[in-house]
């Protein structure tokens, strides 16, 4: 195992952290206080990646997408992790579940989303089923040929600025040794759709500008052609596409923290107090110590999951692990970045606050802290029987 970066490793690291620092730095603070993206922003940025030819880094060459490794591609993310996510959301990494589209959905959807030409959007969180993806009441019955919608979704993230939105349904019941579970099944919605309604969602105070949506559907009739994947397969293309998008949560939240403690390092060693710099008290010097040791565990923890993936390895566990730590690494450094700076850390002057509250909702999207622990017991328990 190398631990080393490749040329071409370190070549995207620093490219896209690059880009960040010119692209997306010099508007956070704006954006922070409107809580808007200007739509014309968003697509300069859009452009910008595109020019770079990082855009739709993570979809398979053979779409006309970057082609990259997961590991590689956890490389990216950990730097775009550093910008503000209303802004990275424009640097375009369409959804990898639209490589389950046919022929025909290739053409309308997946295409066009690797060209930037539309957004797409996410949506399975319903305000009774978060976690709980069966729990669903969001459901399409057969009518025909078309299958008519009704229900609603929420905290459908960047739904706003979405051109269509992959929607999970439930579509049935099946009868299971636990009891009846739902099926579930996969469609490709166009915002504009009859029946079809994407409202403004709730005012959140993590991520600022990065829009939260609330879904309704009423009478919504979709054609069988809007299936992406199989009739109740919702869950193998959830499976096959969607589990590995832990891996971002983690790789994101590594570089901001990062970024925090880029802030509090210097500060330690500048920042005067009783006659010596802060950083030679022993107070200070061990939050430093520890916060560096924490960031560079969980980046390691996760290119390492990153890696197994790639060589075909069972690597849930490693994934959950490295999403629950990585995200509890954040809230810890934030915190303790703003200790350092005292009073002023919590003052809008610096973006540590902002970093501090927008780690909250790392720890609860894509999979809560809870859900992750679940996940790592169960692996460990089940091959004794528990």
């Amino acid at each position: 195992m190398h631990f080393g970066l490749s040329f071409e490793q370190q070549m995207i690291v620093d490219t896209v952290r690059s880009f960040v620092e010119k692209e997306i730095y010099p508007h956070e603070a704006e954006v922070e206080k409107s809580g808007e993206v200007p739509l014309e922003l968003g697509h300069q940025i859009r452009d910008r990646c595109l020019e770079a030819g990082y855009y739709a880094a993570n979809i398979s060459e053979q779409f006309g997408g970057g082609g990259l490794s997961n590991l590689d591609f956890t490389l990216l993310e950990r730097e775009l992790g550093r910008a503000s996510n209303a802004l990275a959301v424009f640097f375009g990494r369409p959804s990898g579940i639209l490589q389950a589209c046919n022929k025909e959905q290739q053409e309308k959807y997946l295409f066009p989303a690797v060209k930037g030409e539309k957004f797409d959007a996410l949506a399975m969180t319903e305000p009774g089923a978060g976690s709980d993806v069966r729990g669903m009441s969001c459901n399409a019955k057969q009518d025909g040929s078309d299958w008519v919608v009704n229900g609603s979704k929420h905290f459908i993230s960047h739904a706003n600025i979405a051109d269509f939105v992959i929607v999970f349904i439930a579509t049935g019941e099946e009868e299971t040794p636990r009891g009846i579970k739902k099926k579930i099944t996969c469609f490709l919605v166009d915002r504009g759709t009859p029946g079809f309604e994407i409202r403004p969602g709730y005012n959140s105070v993590s991520h600022r500008g990065y829009k939260n949506c609330i879904l309704n559907f009423d009478k919504c009739r979709l054609p069988e052609g809007q299936i992406l994947g199989e009739l109740h397969g919702g869950f193998d293309v959830m499976n096959e596409w969607l589990y590995a998008t832990r891996l971002t949560v983690a790789a994101t939240s590594v570089g901001r923290a990062r970024r925090a403690f880029e802030y509090a390092l210097p500060y330690a060693a500048e920042r005067k107090q009783f006659g010596q710099q802060i950083g030679k008290f022993q107070g200070v010097s061990f939050k430093l110590a520890d916060m560096i040791t924490e960031i560079d565990a969980a980046d390691w923890l996760t290119l390492s999951a990153a890696w197994k993936l790639d060589e075909g390895m069972e690597c849930n566990r490693e994934i959950a692990s490295a999403k629950l730590y990585a995200t509890e690494m954040l809230a810890r450094v934030t915190d303790e970045a703003i200790q350092i700076f005292g009073g002023m850390g919590l003052m809008d002057e610096l973006p540590l606050e902002r970093f501090w509250r927008d780690a909250r909702v790392e720890r609860i999207w894509d999979g809560t802290s809870e859900i992750q622990r679940h996940i790592i017991s169960r692996d460990l328990l089940r091959p004794l029987g528990g």
